[in-house]
């Protein structure tokens, strides 16, 4: 299968079962569904090498140098 159309095809698969979700098993299980999709997510990038594990982590634990400018310094 050609790689342009496998992301919209994962993703009608996808909003088709937050759509199910949502409609037999009301707003907790819609939840449910999102974000045990991002956790699939994340897993399959950081299994393909597309997602540092590591940075993503550090960003959380705010050792990350995300809106700290260029050298990270945290100045403004």
């Amino acid at each position: 299968m050609d790689a342009k159309l496998l992301w919209p095809v994962a993703g009608l698969a996808f909003g088709t079962a937050l759509g199910f979700a949502g409609a037999f098993g009301g707003f907790g299980t819609f939840v449910i569904v999102l974000l045990l999709g991002v956790v699939g997510l994340l897993a399959g990038r950081a299994i393909s090498g597309e997602l540092d594990v590591g940075d993503m982590m550090s960003a959380f634990a705010g050792k990350g140098t995300a809106g700290r400018g260029a050298q990270g310094r945290g100045e403004r």
